[in-house]
């Protein structure tokens, strides 16, 4: 029975030691990253605009809990908004930015090793901070003499009504990493569908109202991660 006891504890050590190998080791990252974005407004009555360019960025924390899975949280900073589209003749132009603390909290899906193909989507969350707007002088005395007028008429509420503080929707969006020795570069771009309305629809059948005026965005992002552990 003796000698079978040091083949009995080398079976139990090996054991030990493949389940050790086998078992899955997590990853925390943080990072920094931004990168250009592409936004407008999908109103309803319509309003025809051009794609409005601005930036966004911030920081990031990414837990891999599972193999070829995990969660993303992020807190940015994006200039949304749009650019209205009038004819060339009509010599108006408009263009309305709205600056926002984002908040997306994503799930991340990866394949590979030292190169990655990552998908990640969630709910995400927005803060107004600020807004600012550019009007031209022919297009604000065009209003102007619409008003006199007409008073009564709804005639560019879009300028006028003040954005919601806050903002929610369902972010997406496709990439590569590259884990390297001093840490992982990750490009991706990224699609918000906004589900809350830029302005506060109005029930009354008497009043002008936006039946839907939410957020679209297409986004670029490059980030670089450390990891932590």
């Amino acid at each position: 029975m003796k000698r079978f006891l040091p083949i009995f504890l080398f079976f139990l050590i090996s054991v030990q030691l493949f389940a050790q190998k086998k078992e899955f080791e997590k990853e925390l990252y943080v990072g920094v990253g931004g990168g250009a974005l592409m936004s407008s407004v999908d109103f309803m009555p319509n309003v025809l605009q051009k794609q409005h360019l601005g930036i966004h960025g911030g920081i990031s924390a990414k837990y891999i809990t599972e193999k070829h899975l995990g969660l993303l949280l992020e807190l940015n900073y994006a200039q949304r908004g749009w650019t209205e589209d009038f004819p060339a003749e009509s010599g108006f132009s408009y263009t309305k930015t709205l600056n926002y603390l984002e908040i997306p909290f994503m799930t991340h899906v990866y394949f590979g090793k030292k190169v990655r193909f990552v998908i990640n989507a969630g709910p995400q969350l927005g803060f107004l901070l600020g807004s600012s707007q550019n009007m031209n002088d022919a297009l604000a005395a065009d209003i102007a003499a619409k008003k006199q007028q007409n008073p009564d008429a709804p005639i560019g509420m879009q300028y006028s009504l003040e954005p919601r503080k806050f903002d929610y929707g369902l972010i997406g969006g496709i990439g590569m990493e590259l884990k390297t020795g001093v840490g992982n570069i990750e490009l991706e771009g990224r699609y918000y569908f906004g589900l809350g309305d830029v302005f506060e629809s109005r029930k009354s059948k008497e009043d002008f109202y936006f039946n839907r005026s939410a957020h679209r965005i297409i986004e670029a992002k490059l980030t670089y991660y450390y990891r932590i552990w």
